[in-house]
């Protein structure tokens, strides 16, 4: 009554004409969810299939799995196996460095300056004053060694040629009837050719020792050795009573 009253003052009308009323507040309904919706409706049309065509199979709502739940382990299945590299290359470096101390000549150590250096291994850049010579021929063969001026050392007899020193054979040519000649390389810069020989014992691409006979001569022709740098003929070498060869 009090706030009839109180309205009825407000507004300057007599009180026993003024009736308040109060605005019923409408209760929200909540609505059905939609996926709530379809499952019964799917559920629904299943239940009036024929008996005959019913399987007994229902609409049933399944959460799914968000791609998000699987990214976490794929991460961490990521991290382990960079861990795994990690680890793998420290314990290679710290092998190669602790042969590279203990063990200089390895085979590890051997494949990795292989790797950095490339080519650099096959560089051989001695001179032929590098190399000390060896007899062509073997002490107790009657050979006459003769060396001409241009420096052409040169023999007749029957016996085994051998390299003046270590080498890899570059070339073979010629037959037997008229002879095989041969050339060793022994640096980039230093070679020997070897020519009149009857038999050649080696072919190109083998490794040659001043010790071991790359050839025969049968005695009826002349064999000729000279002495190659850079492609000049050498002369600057002596030969003395018993075949041995040496640098003047």
């Amino acid at each position: 009554m009090n706030e009839e009253l109180d309205y009825a003052e407000m507004l300057e009308i007599p009180v026993e004409t003024v009736t308040v009323r109060r605005k019923e507040k409408k209760k929200r309904v909540k609505e059905p969810d939609l996926q709530e919706q379809l499952v019964e409706q799917i559920n629904d049309r299943l239940e009036e299939t024929p008996a005959e065509e019913e399987d007994g199979t229902y609409a049933e709502s399944t959460p799914i799995q968000r791609i998000e739940a699987i990214k976490p382990r794929r991460a961490k299945t990521s991290r382990i196996v960079l861990i795994g590299e990690f680890v793998a290359v420290c314990v290679l470096c710290a092998t190669i460095f602790l042969t590279n101390i203990f063990l200089a000549d390895s085979a590890i150590n051997t494949f990795v300056r292989g790797l950095f250096q490339g080519n650099a291994q096959t560089t051989d850049t001695r001179g032929y004053s590098d190399f000390k010579l060896s007899p062509v021929v073997n002490d107790y063969v009657d050979a006459e060694i003769a060396v001409s001026e241009t420096g052409v050392l040169s023999f007749t007899a029957k016996c085994s040629v051998y390299a003046p020193c270590e080498g890899k054979v570059a070339s073979v040519n010629g037959d037997a009837e008229n002879g095989y000649t041969m050339e060793i390389k022994h640096s980039d810069s230093f070679s020997t050719i070897v020519s009149g020989l009857k038999n050649a014992y080696v072919a190109v691409g083998d490794g040659v020792k001043a010790n071991i006979p790359v050839g025969f001569s049968d005695g009826e022709g002349e064999v000729r050795v000279m002495f190659y740098s850079e492609g000049t003929l050498l002369n600057c070498y002596t030969v003395n009573g018993e075949n041995q060869i040496s640098w003047s």
